[in-house]
């Protein structure tokens, strides 16, 4: 099997798992808040990576230094789930997944700033018709306009921000320490924001299969990426990506009987063009 369909097939398992996430949160919306879904999948997390790490023999690896650009890279990274995790409880999964697409976009100016990256002509560009994309999707024009879509629109900044700072501390820090660095401060800022009223929900018997999809599904899915973009550009990796976007458009009309306006569809695909426009000149410039 050749890298490319090698790539294709750990795209699937990426897809598979973000969509089976995006169902599980909402699932759970009924029953717990929002910082209590990310309390319960932080200590799933916790779990799961120390497991992982002690059967890899790579615990060694989880250090103390840069505990500062963890922290920020965590609270980015918290923000951003927390306000997804809303969204999608609100407003169309279609609409959620379009505009959290919007992440690479917000991404190219944040990397300005934390690690002295140029904003090329063509980054712009793509930019601005990334923008144009949000604006087309969100209508703010329109009465419509809600809290579910700010919120999914501000969750693809989070995740942008979270996106920078990873690769800034991917520079001196192994992945286990990053992923036991990010379940384990989650869990202190979910157990505060879930506890200041002195009351938090424990989860029925019901949740606990839900809570396991969003914890391992989230890990899973990461995973999957990150193993795709080895055996295969970028500029092959996003376009596979995009598929969520009907996917979880199906799901959303199969199980909540929900309706996308067709602007969606359109907004996505200015959002698609501008990713994959930065992405294919970028792999050209690195090549040339």
């Amino acid at each position: 099997m050749s890298p490319t369909l090698r790539a294709a097939v750990w795209m699937i398992g990426a897809i598979v798992s973000f969509s089976a996430m995006a169902v599980a949160g909402r699932m759970l919306a009924s029953g717990l808040d929002t910082f209590e879904i990310m309390l319960y999948r932080s200590i799933l997390g916790i779990a799961i990576v120390l497991s992982v790490a002690t059967m890899a023999g790579t615990l060694g690896q989880i250090r103390t230094d840069s505990l500062g650009v963890h922290l920020v890279r965590n609270i980015s990274h918290f923000a951003g789930q927390n306000l997804w995790f809303y969204a999608i409880a609100v407003i169309p999964l279609a609409q959620v997944f379009a505009l959290e697409f919007t992440s690479p976009i917000w991404a190219l100016f944040l990397a300005v700033v934390v690690l002295g990256e140029r904003l090329t002509p063509v980054r712009l560009l793509a930019a601005l018709a990334g923008f144009a994309g949000i604006l087309i999707i969100t209508q703010p024009w329109q009465a419509s306009l809600g809290p579910g879509v700010i919120a999914a629109a501000l969750a693809a900044i989070g995740f942008a921000g979270s996106a920078v700072f990873t690769r800034l501390l991917t520079r001196s820090t192994s992945i286990t320490g990053i992923l036991f660095w990010l379940v384990t401060m989650q869990s202190v800022f979910a157990l505060i924001c879930a506890g200041h009223d002195g009351d938090i929900a424990l989860p029925g018997g019901a949740a606990l299969p839900w809570l396991a999809v969003v914890s391992v599904g989230g890990l899973v899915a990461h995973f999957c990426l990150t193993k795709a973009l080895t055996l295969a550009p970028a500029a092959v990796v996003v376009p596979i990506d995009f598929l969520r976007l009907p996917l979880v458009a199906v799901l959303g009309l199969w199980l909540y009987g929900e309706t996308v306006d067709p602007v969606v569809y359109i907004g996505a695909a200015m959002i698609f063009a501008a990713n994959y426009l930065n992405i294919l000149f970028e792999t050209r410039r690195k090549t040339a």
